[in-house]
């Protein structure tokens, strides 16, 4: 393996560990040999995930711990596990984030149908969900001196995406919190410290499944729409996010920082005419 792409032994972060993209982010970052903490608030997912990772890589380094990503205590105390495991931490992916219904707009309501509480809480999940653990584990690698940090961006941040108010909104905010962080680091570490994150663009999950499928597997009209607005003409599959992942973790990118780095078969490059 070249040095470029080296990530044997790094402690790496992973929030919303038990999550479908998140998940297989870690999965696949332990198959190369760095040692990763999963993250997440149920203890019962986060044995899953780690027996999944551990029967499909028998000699990775994983852990899990218990924390919410909007719960400083919570996050301080993995941090001090983490630490006492593995004595350092070399980088953070900050994978948590999702929707909610209320914080949607269905076809037959208007923006003044949007249940305010539901977006609060969208917002809170995707953006301070993803400023709270960078404050965090963001102090252990400036101790150190080096490390990065990868946020989740989405394809509904740079253009409007119909319905999904409070998550375009949100993860406008971690794009621009994702290079406010990367310039400021930059800057008081001389760029031993980047930070940048993927934009990913449509994959089903359990949250957005039915919006996107019928239960034969079909594709509903919502589904139809962005597939056809996809040059690629399909959605993307969780393994197509583990390249640029491991790229931006990497020292492949030592000269990289404040990027969003869109995975998304062309979506957002496509007018859609």
């Amino acid at each position: 393996m070249s040095d470029l792409f080296n990530l044997r032994e790094r402690v790496i972060v992973v929030t919303g560990a038990t999550g479908a993209l998140a998940g297989s982010a870690a999965d696949y970052l332990a198959s190369q040999g760095a040692w990763v903490a999963y993250l997440g608030r149920s203890k019962e997912k986060l044995k899953v995930a780690l027996e999944r990772c551990r029967a499909a890589h028998p000699d990775c380094q994983c852990e899990g711990y218990v924390a919410d990503v909007l719960d400083r205590s919570s996050l301080e105390k993995a941090r001090e596990q983490i630490l006492k495991k593995w004595g350092h931490i070399d980088a953070l992916l900050n994978g948590a984030g999702g929707n909610m219904p209320g914080a949607t707009i269905s076809p037959d309501k208007s923006f003044f149908d949007l249940d305010f509480e539901a977006f609060r809480q969208v917002v809170d999940l995707n953006l301070h969900g993803t400023v709270l653990p960078s404050l965090i584990f963001g102090q252990s690698l400036q101790l150190a001196g080096h490390g990065a940090i990868v946020n989740f961006s989405s394809a509904s941040a740079p253009q409007a995406v119909t319905r999904v108010v409070g998550y375009s909104a949100a993860k406008a905010g971690v794009e621009n919190f994702t290079r406010w962080l990367a310039v400021d680091m930059a800057r008081r570490t001389k760029g031993k410290i980047r930070v940048n994150a993927v934009l990913p663009g449509f994959f089903l999950g359990e949250q957005n499944r039915r919006l996107l499928t019928n239960e034969d597997g079909s594709l509903t009209p919502r589904g139809h729409t962005i597939t056809a607005k996809t040059p690629f003409g399909r959605f993307g599959l969780a393994s197509e996010l583990h390249g640029a992942i491991h790229y931006l973790l990497s020292d492949a990118s030592a000269f990289v920082t404040g990027t969003i780095l869109s995975v998304d078969g062309g979506f957002g490059a496509f007018s859609g005419v």
